[in-house]
């Protein structure tokens, strides 16, 4: 008879102690989480010029149909000469133009002739006049900034103000400009806040900075996000600090953008500089459409993204894009304040408020909290170490001995603040060893059934519909288990930072190879699945008989369809691998979102729920150790993917939790089916064969 594991029950006390400090940093997260619902609804104001012009509409009557319509920022970027010379507020002209065009007698103006008659212009340099004052006197103020006196200079024909600019024409017009006043005027006059997109400067100064910021006071400004590479004053850290004292002046919030990856933001240099100094309880995120990718989607998938978005990704500022194209019958205008609308609908459906974007507090838990699920970690890798070790399990003191030493090591970091490598270890671990635990605490239950061969037999004569039911049951049990190292994984990060992505889990793939690892090894150290009757067959053993098989060519071309199938799966997961998601998932993941409060994972509930139900009612049926551990090993992947939703620390824990939940329930009865199924086929071939 196979000897029975023990489980050290100080371990488990160390556990349940950590699973309490973990569940008190949830409850902590939530409290946090809920308290962050204010979504900017945000548009860039170009596009709502360049839209009131195709339509030939008043621009002030469109602001106020989108205003009306939910919108509450326009974004407003700073100008350049070419915008401000196509909407006549300056004019600029380049020197060499000028004189080409005076020698080749196409040059009408009496007063440019009479400027290069008096030498004063130059073929390297641009001339500025104004046809605004307001405008010129800004762009006056803004050329200085750029380019310096040095390069900056001027001189009057008929009374007529001239600046010339020492500058290559093509780059001068690109050049950017500042704000232009007129736009913010026009935002704020029709009710918006302004979401402010300035560019850093070329060798960025402490004046430059101290200007943008000035250009702006008087206005209402919802965030700053900045356009480019570089946030304001990079790549000078005494410069960025002069930005950062300017946000704090004013209470600014900073945004961040969303990398295309979904993963974290598009990184500016000089962003976690400023994010330190303006603090993470003034930090946003933002996500836009991808410009290629919205003109090939629905409004109503639009607004599905966009309440995914918000719902599960922490995103705070939406910049909507318009649409270039109208909807059969509609106008261009119509067919856009119908998305914003129903973006609009859709996300107060969903329990959001709109007004300047949400923002989450300082929230750091108690160290102390931080401490116990360091220790319940450690106890649960010795706790599996005593699992898969007949020899240290038998040895409780060695275990014990083990668990203080490295519990210390492990908690010293915590109280010397310098502990994020740590967390995300112990997150790591969590995710790693909690759903093999749960799996390993099935096989010692459903081996306890084995050894006591009357109980056996009465299991052996439990009917389809029972079988069934023991089996959800125990996929209910062991996801509860599993779910512990969701909270554990949770309390191990849960902080500010890691809300917004400025820190992240790593490690993703880790946690869906380790786990079949962790289960195999303890598999066969209690069952034989070489040959069921030799008792007691050492792993290593039967992985060397396993090694040492012969294989026909049908085994191997199934084992290479399962590996390929497996290395899919694992590159699927995370958002850096590449790969291609089919139009048919996302359909399947369209209708899954309709359905569930959060969508569940593919690989819940289609794949590893399944798999863990024909696995229970393989067992309870005396199906072959084989088939036995190759189900067990795909339930694992169940097991360990509800535990990785939650190292995605932007999406709130009850979503998380929830998005577990829905894919449970499903997969069990997937499972259940599929079970029904078998039997049907199986008592279908025995009729047949009869």
């Amino acid at each position: 008879m196979m000897k029975k594991f023990i489980y050290n029950r100080i371990l488990i006390l160390a556990i349940a102690a950590g699973l309490i400090a973990a569940l008190v940093i949830a409850g902590q997260r939530h409290a946090v989480e809920i308290h962050n619902s204010q979504v900017d609804m945000a548009i860039d104001y170009e596009s709502l010029k360049n839209l009131a012009e195709r339509e030939g509409l008043d621009f002030a009557d469109v602001l106020k149909q989108f205003k009306d319509a939910g919108i509450t920022s326009l974004a407003i970027y700073d100008t350049n000469f070419d915008k401000l010379t196509r909407a006549g507020k300056v004019i600029a002209v380049y020197g060499r133009d000028i004189i080409t065009n005076y020698h080749s007698g196409a040059l009408n103006s009496i007063f440019w002739r009479q400027a290069v008659d008096n030498g004063y212009i130059r073929p390297d340099c641009v001339y500025i006049m104004k046809r605004d004052a307001k405008s010129y006197n800004e762009v006056k103020a803004e050329l200085i900034q750029r380019f310096g006196k040095d390069r900056i200079s001027a001189f009057s024909i008929n009374d007529e103000n001239i600046l010339e600019v020492k500058a290559q024409f093509g780059a001068f017009m690109a050049e950017p400009m500042g704000f232009d006043s007129d736009e913010l005027d026009a935002a704020k006059n029709a009710g918006f806040t302004i979401l402010a997109r300035p560019k850093n400067f070329y060798q960025c100064t402490t004046e430059n900075v101290k200007s943008v910021f000035e250009r702006l006071d008087g206005y209402p400004i919802s965030e700053i996000v900045f356009d480019g590479p570089e946030i304001l004053g990079a790549p000078r850290s005494e410069i960025i600090n002069v930005t950062v004292a300017e946000f704090n002046k004013r209470g600014y919030i900073f945004g961040v953008i969303e990398h295309t990856s979904q993963l974290q933001f598009y990184n500016q240099l000089g962003m976690p500089q400023l994010a330190d100094g303006v603090g993470y309880n003034k930090i946003a995120r933002l996500y836009a459409v991808p410009r290629d990718e919205q003109p090939r989607l629905s409004i109503d998938i639009l607004v599905n993204r966009w309440s995914t978005t918000d719902r599960e990704r922490n995103i705070r500022i939406n910049l909507l894009r318009i649409f270039e194209k109208p909807d059969t019958g509609k106008t261009l205008l119509e067919t856009n304040l119908e998305y914003v609308k129903k973006v609009i609908d859709k996300l107060k459906a969903d329990g959001f408020t709109f007004g300047k974007a949400g923002t989450y507090e300082n929230y750091y838990p108690n160290k102390f909290l931080r401490v116990l699920i360091i220790i319940g970690v450690v106890a649960a890798g010795i706790l599996y170490l005593s699992l898969v070790s007949h020899w240290l399990n038998a040895n409780q003191r060695l275990q014990i001995i083990l668990f203080v030493a490295i519990s210390i090591l492990a908690a010293i970091p915590i109280f010397i603040g310098n502990d994020s490598a740590v967390r995300i270890l112990a997150a790591l671990m969590s995710a790693i060893l909690f759903p093999t635990l749960a799996i390993i605490w099935q096989l010692d239950r459903l081996r306890f059934i084995r050894m006591k061969e009357s109980v056996a037999q009465e299991e052996s004569e439990l009917s389809n519909v029972q079988v069934i039911l023991v089996a959800v049951v125990t996929l209910l049990i062991t996801s509860a288990m599993s779910m512990v190292g969701a909270a554990y994984l949770s309390g191990a990060l849960s902080d500010v930072k890691f809300f917004l992505e400025f820190e992240i889990f790593r490690g993703i793939k880790l946690t869906f190879i380790m786990p079949l690892i962790l289960v195999a090894a303890a598999f066969l150290q209690r069952f034989n699945i070489v040959d069921e009757a030799r008792k007691n067959l050492p792993a290593l053993e039967q992985l060397k008989e396993i090694l040492n098989m012969n294989v026909t060519v049908k085994s191997f071309l199934i084992f290479l369809i399962v590996a390929v199938a497996f290395v899919i799966l694992i590159a699927r997961s995370g958002h850096t691998s590449g790969m291609p998601v089919s139009g048919a998932e996302i359909k399947i993941r369209a209708m899954l979102e309709q359905m569930f409060y959060a969508r569940p994972r593919s690989k819940e509930i289609f794949i590893g729920h399944p798999a863990f139900v024909l696995a229970i009612a393989a067992f309870l049926k005396q199906f072959p150790k084989s088939i036995y551990f190759a189900l067990t090993l795909v339930a694992t992947i169940g097991q360990s993917s509800m535990v990785e939703t939650f190292a995605h620390m932007r999406t709130p824990i009850f979503m998380s939790f929830m998005r577990g939940l829905d894919g449970v329930l499903p997969g069990a009865l997937i499972g259940a089916v599929l079970v029904l199924a078998l039997i049907f086929i199986s008592k279908g071939v025995s009729l047949k064969s009869q």
